[in-house]
């Protein structure tokens, strides 16, 4: 069990304004997805479709699908059980916050890599095909949220897309149709970055305390298996 200073030190740390009782609840109650026996998933766990990016990989053509979908096995050491259990796990818990949430998006993404090869990397998600990768540079962080959370540990919400922008908040579209965001990280015991998790919404204003909760819950709770998880370190 989650002790409850780890909530309240992560709700401190981001500045989340939460029930502490209602986030606790979300925790046990994604921990216990995390411990029953899952059957195996019918879809492909390795791979998935992702957009073409342009000609200098600064971002991702909405319409358009690569011609190959992206391999997460090389990050693995291949399709190992192991692997396949965890993905499994990982997809699980995306399908119980979404089904509390109702966001248009929601996906976990881990960190990869070393040095100036580092990246998050989209482990698992619900919505729209989307970008697998996302440097971990400064210069990408300036028009990345998930960069600059990734980069910071500082999460974000972003009521209103649009303001945002206008008001000079460096934005990386994906979907032009996303009115609001949120972007958390997921940390270790030591506040270093081991992930992020990103939901998103084509309603302005549309993460509220009662969605928050299951998010940050999400975060805590992925910090466990992302903790556990061998650095991922293609092959």
């Amino acid at each position: 069990m989650i002790p409850s200073r780890q909530l309240n030190d992560y709700m401190r740390e981001q500045g989340l304004k939460l029930d502490r009782t209602e986030l606790q609840i979300a925790v046990m109650t994604l921990q216990a997805v995390l411990d029953v026996e899952k059957p195996q998933l019918q879809r492909d766990l390795f791979r998935y479709p992702v957009p073409k990016l342009s000609d200098d990989g600064a971002c991702s053509l909405v319409e358009e699908l690569a011609d190959e979908p992206y391999d997460l096995s090389p990050w693995f050491g291949g399709e190992t059980e192991e692997a396949r259990q965890q993905l499994t796990n990982f997809n699980a818990l995306v399908d119980s916050v979404n089904h509390k949430v109702g966001a248009d998006w929601l996906g976990i993404y881990r960190r990869a890599g070393v040095g100036k090869e580092a990246c998050l990397v989209k482990l698992a998600y619900l919505g729209l095909p989307s970008r697998a990768e996302f440097p971990l540079t400064e210069s990408f962080a300036e028009t990345s949220n998930n960069s600059r959370v990734g980069l910071t540990g500082w999460g974000v919400l972003i009521e209103d897309v649009a303001a945002w922008r206008a008001d000079g908040g460096g934005y990386y579209e994906c979907d032009p149709k996303v009115k609001s965001e949120v972007c958390l990280p997921v940390v270790d015991a030591h506040d270093r970055v081991l992930g992020i998790l990103d939901a998103e919404s084509s309603q302005v204003g549309f993460f509220d305390e009662s969605r928050l909760v299951w998010l940050a819950a999400l975060a805590i709770v992925l910090a466990g298996p992302f903790t556990t998880l061998p650095p991922l370190e293609k092959a």
